[in-house]
């Protein structure tokens, strides 16, 4: 139930990760135009801090005026909360300050500027005009009164009604956002920035002697970068269609390379899974590396599962075959003790049954030796930890085993094998214990090293294997020794157990590296790597 759950949980497919990985990076240059907001509020921040130091030189040339016109008594108003301002720091924020609406229109004085004060303003409209033109910054200065004395073409007229300019009549420094109003239409890229529709206003009041002699009133529109956005145009649109060429390139590339062959291993793998034909030697043009060694790979286990079925399917038969002869020749001998003397005439002597029953003996004999092979071979078929074995033990080994048969070595003792005492065990045990039953009376190894394996050659000096008899050696259960009991799988173990380890048994040629004329066996094992250590 769990299994059939797991199979219907949705899962995304991989085209739909990759358009998605894709999109988002596509996404990731407007995802950083968010990021502009917070360069838009240190560009406020710049803006305020540039007024308010422009404001307070201004205040400076007011101030240090005032301090040498003798009506200045008539120009000075109430008392400032501090005689000296503290040091003012830039705090506007985008994300927190709220903008107030445009500036109000100058009003009609309630009360007409003084003539010092007139004065005044006319000997610092000149500064006024030049520190405007440079910082590109609108300046108006107001008397006590809140009254424009110098700045712009609304001298004489009262801003005394805007909330900035009161607070800096008291004597506090004040800072805000207004809405900007532009002669010129807002191009489209700008919506995108608020900092486009603020404009900054100061105000900075002018102290002398602790008192508030009037105000700088300082304006301008911060700085963007949507500005120069929209004046690259031409650039950012190139980088645009530079972006979505890549990516569209990057999902081509990742379609060739990945998902199509991807698709193809997956159609692959039904194909086979419904018995296609498996190549022995695969093409695989899987794109990528890893892709191609997974289509390598999936082919190369097919064809070992085919092998391995066709193997089983033969050893089936083998087997049924094997087993089924001594089982009829049982059943007969039975049937016939089972009907002796049933019919007048017809019983047995006692010879005769002695020879039945050792017949079933005998039979029930090679069945008990069958399925003891069968046994050894399903051991020998399953892979097991690597060990390490040395010829000098298995020769000590095999003189102890056999010691009718002269063992000899050359070029052997140092060596070691890829395979377990156990095992190292049954493979030369098998082939002496064959050596022995065709009359070899020396059994002759051989070692020699080349390419990272071992090659071991086991000879005897024996009656040997027919010509008939070679191509048919190391098929299994073939034996020329049926009537003395042999069941033909021995030399099959021995492959067996050299196959799960990497290794092979093959049945060398005449002559070659003994002058012995029996059988002539080539074992070839990968050579034993350092550090291995023996599992039983």
């Amino acid at each position: 139930m769990s299994a059939r759950r797991g199979s219907r949980k949705w899962r995304p497919t991989l085209g739909l990760v990759v358009l998605t990985m894709l999109a988002t990076v596509a996404a990731l240059p407007l995802l950083g135009l968010s990021f502009v907001r917070l360069y838009e509020n240190q560009l406020v921040r710049q803006t305020e801090g540039e007024l308010i130091a422009q404001s307070a030189v201004v205040a400076a040339l007011v101030a240090r005026d005032l301090e040498t016109d003798p009506a200045r008594a008539d120009l000075l108003g109430a008392a400032a909360p501090d005689a000296s301002l503290p040091i003012i720091e830039p705090a506007l924020d985008l994300t927190v300050d709220h903008s107030l609406d445009r500036r109000p229109d100058a009003q009609e004085a309630a009360k007409a500027a003084s003539p010092a004060a007139l004065a005044l303003g006319e000997r610092l409209a000149p500064v006024l005009a030049r520190v405007q033109a440079t910082t590109l910054a609108g300046f108006r200065i107001v008397d006590r009164d809140g009254t424009i004395i110098a700045g712009g073409d609304e001298v004489g007229r009262s801003l005394a009604g805007v909330e900035e300019v009161a607070d800096a009549l008291r004597g506090r420094f004040r800072a805000v956002l207004r809405a900007r109003v532009s002669k010129h239409a807002v191009p489209p890229l700008y919506s995108l920035s608020r900092g486009t529709s603020v404009r900054v206003f100061t105000a900075l009041p002018i102290l002398v002697d602790g008192r508030v002699a009037g105000a700088v009133y300082a304006s301008r529109t911060p700085n963007n970068v949507m500005r120069q956005l929209y004046g690259e145009g031409g650039k950012v649109a190139t980088a645009v269609l530079v972006v979505l060429v890549a990516t569209l390139g990057i999902a081509l590339v990742f379609t060739r390379a990945i998902a199509r062959p991807i698709h193809a291993l997956v159609a692959r793998a039904v194909a086979l899974g419904q018995g296609a034909p498996v190549d022995p030697e695969p093409d695989a043009r899987f794109g990528t590396r890893e892709i191609a060694l997974l289509g390598l790979s999936l082919d190369a286990m097919a064809l070992q599962l085919r092998e391995r079925s066709d193997y089983v399917a033969t050893f089936a038969s083998h087997v049924s075959h094997e087993l089924k002869t001594p089982l009829t020749a049982i059943r007969g001998a039975a049937e016939l003790l089972r009907d002796d003397g049933l019919e007048p005439g017809a019983a047995m002597s006692a010879a005769e049954r002695r020879r039945f029953l050792d017949n079933i003996v005998a039979d029930t004999a090679r069945l008990s030796a069958l399925l003891g092979r069968l046994r050894e071979l399903a051991r020998a078929e399953r892979p097991g930890a690597v060990g390490i074995a040395s010829l000098a033990a298995i020769v000590s080994d095999l003189r102890r085993r056999f010691p009718d048969l002269d063992v000899r070595t050359e070029n052997a003792d140092a060596w070691t094998l890829g395979l377990s005492d156990e095992k190292a065990g049954i493979v030369f045990g098998h082939l002496a214990d064959n050596a022995t039953r065709h009359g070899a009376a020396v059994l002759q190894i051989t070692a020699r090293a080349t390419a990272g394996h071992l090659h071991v050659h086991v000879v005897d000096d024996g009656t040997g294997i027919a010509e008939r008899d070679r191509a048919r050696v190391l098929e299994p259960f073939f034996t020329t020794r049926r009537v003395e009991g042999g069941t033909g799988m021995g030399l099959g173990i021995v492959q067996a157990v050299l196959r799960a380890q990497g290794g092979t048994l093959e049945l060398a040629a005449a002559g070659g590296v003994s002058s012995l004329g029996g059988a002539r066996f080539e074992i070839t094992l990968p050579l034993a790597r350092e550090g291995e250590t023996e599992h039983a």
